[in-house]
């Protein structure tokens, strides 16, 4: 049975602009293309795709997947390697809830009777479980913008990369207080915020009007970004979708 890439993107979640672009590059050729210029795949790729999606969702880079998966030989053993890389992952994930869920009970205690946290005694206690995150990962439906990504962290220290995480999550807490101290989407603070997440987006490579809507619908719709948002501030993913949708119409257009 084969199925048109319209129906690949709806099971995998996964864009047909980024299924294109995994055949332009030869990591995932469909299995036949129609007369109508349509792609077409069959269970072969299916399975194929399964594994490019894990390994991204692991931080895996494209050039990497690709010689994964040119390197291996049997499937059935490939999957076993992957589903070990996700137990790890799930460790740390669990391990990392535990330390915000810890951090969320010092926080109530400390102001509901005045005394400092106790984890401040101990700083490294904050950062249990917690590594840079591979950003790659993360724009897995944007893959020119990811390999731009790639290529500049290449090139950064692991400090740098860790600042750079630190610094968008601070960027992140700083439009969650916007948003909780009644700031508009489109007000001025607000703006002047994406302005400059907008110069930091392009710092990396330019990237059109209709990407950059993509990216912001992202916000509420890919499921880990509106995660992180949410983890934040309930309500932040959708306020950070709408001010980059204002500052698209009022300086974009």
């Amino acid at each position: 049975m084969a199925w048109p890439i319209a129906e690949v993107a709806r099971m995998s979640g996964v864009t047909a602009r980024t299924l294109r672009h995994y055949d332009e590059i030869g990591l995932l050729p469909p299995a036949r293309i129609g007369s109508n210029g349509h792609r077409y795949y069959e269970e072969r790729q299916l399975l194929q795709l399964q594994q490019i999606l894990v390994l991204r969702a692991l931080g895996v880079g494209l050039t990497e997947i690709a010689r994964i998966l040119g390197d291996q030989v049997d499937e059935l053993e490939a999957l076993r390697g992957h589903h070990r890389r996700l137990l790890t992952e799930r460790d740390r994930i669990d391990s990392l809830a535990a330390t915000v869920s810890r951090t969320i009970a010092d926080l109530e205690r400390s102001r509901k009777d005045g005394t400092a946290m106790t984890d401040i005694n101990r700083p490294e206690n904050l950062f249990e479980g917690i590594q840079p995150a591979d950003v790659d990962a993360s724009l897995r439906d944007f893959p020119e913008h990811a390999e731009a990504t790639r290529r500049v962290t290449a090139a950064m220290t692991p400090a740098e990369i860790e600042a750079g995480q630190r610094e968008r999550t601070a960027r992140m807490v700083r439009l969650a207080e916007l948003m909780t101290s009644g700031h508009p989407a489109d007000s001025e603070p607000v703006q002047h915020m994406i302005e400059e997440e907008y110069r930091l987006l392009n710092g990396i490579r330019t990237v059109p009007v209709e990407e950059y809507l993509a990216i912001a619908r992202s916000c509420t719709e890919n499921e880990s970004w509106s995660a992180a948002y949410e983890a934040i501030a309930p309500g932040l993913a959708a306020y950070q979708r709408a001010a980059m949708e204002a500052y698209a119409a009022a300086r974009l257009s």
